[in-house]
């Protein structure tokens, strides 16, 4: 390719400049980078009485029943702001009036920044925003099957949430490196994070000391002081409750220590309903929101106007057998509820893309399908965990990974309104071509051809005979081979030398102190 035809770029839809990606082979033939905006109106599956009675159903539970929160120094800011810490000591009361004075000191949305700053993203109005899978134990793919999360597993992942566009922000630790020691894997996690990728970090909230380490980390790489630090919104943390009604200590109090840094918390309570929620809709909702609201003021109880995402997981679980399920009707209605509560209180909602499926088939892409549809309906910011999560989110799989790559690249262009004027009408080019001709040698055709459609990654739309002679291979075994080729193709940012050894100096005067003790 010469570096004529590489700076030359291509038009998208609409006109837009497509720039060619110089990584070649996958990377170059994907969708360009692009801040997604939600052009369609919510689906919203519940009147604004129900919706009025689960709120009501929430504040009764914050007020009668209360929230366990196990951390001291959270509940000296509770009692503080007016809530009731009853005789065990640890269970508080929340009145209404407090929680909704503190929920509407929060924004309704912000501006991350990248240590790219091309790489910024807002959360929140009708923004929208893919990561990949987080968290998981174990990884898998079709070559090297089931296995638990090592380093280079890790660094392989990263460089697939860096080289794929459609991702915005890195999700966490993709798997789990279980081959680095629990005290300073926060920290060796972030810096391989950072010298990978040159997106938006989400780091873990898993104590006092990892939140204060990782957040050294990060303030390192944007090369600011700890009193400039503060002046952005950098990283990102997703916190879960203890469904049902407590907020664990490491949890908690990374909350606190994430608002004071003016660093955003996404909540999240893990409510399944049948398990540790209602068994009923309604019910796990009520109590989602419950614990969702009582965690999102106590941000606010330690700085006033913190940044805060309204967070959902409430799904149903198999009676059978008491695990969880993604991916079904139930998933998708709580989904798109709670993105009507997340509007009913002005905040940034996210929710996940996520699937039971314990294999990159076709029962996982369905259930990943049905999880993403009905967040982006639902109005949803932050889809978390929407590429690569299998088997309930005990596995990432590099195959499902790209495979969701390929569907979120649908829904990218799908959210891309569509113009409408004299050029798109296209009333020349029908009358040129007239009754009983084709439009294959229009023109009008021929200037908008190659980009005039969506084009997959993946997806084969070559006919049988074609597909069989190039080896028939199945949709995981092509994203097996466009993995490789994406993690070959990867080329580490750009990463300030002296920031570089800041960060290595850190680590290793952590280590030597021992990290951070395990909870």
């Amino acid at each position: 390719m010469s570096d004529q035809t590489e700076t030359q770029g291509r038009r998208g839809r609409g006109g837009e400049r497509r720039p060619r990606d110089r990584r070649g082979g996958v990377l170059a033939r994907q969708m360009p980078w692009r801040e997604l905006r939600n052009p369609y109106r919510p689906m919203e599956i519940m009147s604004a009485d129900e919706l009025e009675a689960i709120h009501l159903a929430s504040l009764e539970i914050l007020e009668r029943i209360g929230i366990v929160v196990q951390s001291e120094r959270a509940r000296v800011l509770c009692r503080a702001a007016g809530c009731e810490v009853m005789p065990d000591g640890v269970r508080v009361r929340f009145p209404r009036e407090v929680v909704m004075a503190a929920i509407a000191r929060a924004p309704s949305s912000f501006r991350m920044t990248a240590r790219n700053r091309a790489r910024d993203v807002t959360i929140g109005g009708n923004s929208v925003v893919f990561t990949p899978v987080s968290s998981a134990p174990n990884c898998s793919d079709i070559v090297g099957g089931r296995r638990p999360g090592t380093t280079a597993d890790f660094r392989d992942l990263v460089k697939l949430a860096q080289g794929f566009n459609v991702f915005h922000m890195l999700a966490g630790y993709p798997v789990e490196p279980i081959d680095i020691p629990v005290p300073v894997r926060h920290m060796q996690a972030v810096r391989m994070m950072i010298e990978l990728s040159d997106k938006i970090p989400r780091i873990y909230a898993h104590s006092v000391q990892r939140v204060r380490d990782v957040l050294e980390l990060v303030r390192i790489s944007h090369g600011v002081s700890r009193e400039e630090f503060a002046a952005a919104h950098r990283c990102i943390t997703v916190i879960n409750t203890n469904s049902p009604l407590q907020l664990d200590t490491p949890m908690v109090e990374g909350i606190v220590e994430m608002a004071e840094c003016n660093q955003p918390v996404v909540v999240t309570p893990f409510t399944l309903a049948g398990a540790m929620a209602p068994v009923t809709l309604a019910g796990a909702l009520a109590q989602q929101n419950a614990e969702a609201l009582s965690a999102l003021a106590i941000a606010q109880f330690a700085r006033a106007g913190a940044p805060v995402v309204y967070g959902a997981f409430t799904t149903a679980v198999n009676m059978r057998t008491g695990a969880p399920t993604f991916g079904t009707p139930e998933y998708a209605k709580a989904a798109l509820v709670s993105g009507q509560l997340a509007r009913r209180y002005n905040l940034p909602y996210r929710s996940s893309g996520i699937a039971t499926g314990n294999a990159p088939d076709a029962q996982s892409a369905c259930e990943s399908m049905m999880s993403t549809w009905s967040a982006v309906m639902g109005g949803v910011n932050i889809l978390h965990h929407a590429a690569g999560w299998l088997e309930g989110g005990l596995t990432a799989s590099f195959e499902k990974l790209v495979i969701d790559v390929d569907a979120l690249q649908m829904f990218s262009s799908f959210l891309q309104p569509e113009r409408v004027d004299a050029e798109t009408l296209a009333i020349d080019a029908i009358e040129e071509v007239g009754p009983g001709g084709h439009f294959f040698a229009s023109p009008h055709t021929l200037a908008r051809y190659e980009t005039a459609f969506f084009q997959p990654l993946l997806w084969d739309w070559r006919n049988f005979e074609t597909w069989r002679q190039d080896g028939a291979l199945d949709a995981a075994q092509r994203s097996n081979r466009l993995a490789r080729e994406a993690i070959e193709a990867h080329e580490d940012p750009p990463l300030d030398k002296a920031m570089a050894e800041e960060m290595d100096a850190f680590i290793a005067r952590r280590t030597a102190e021992g990290g951070a003790p395990v909870n």
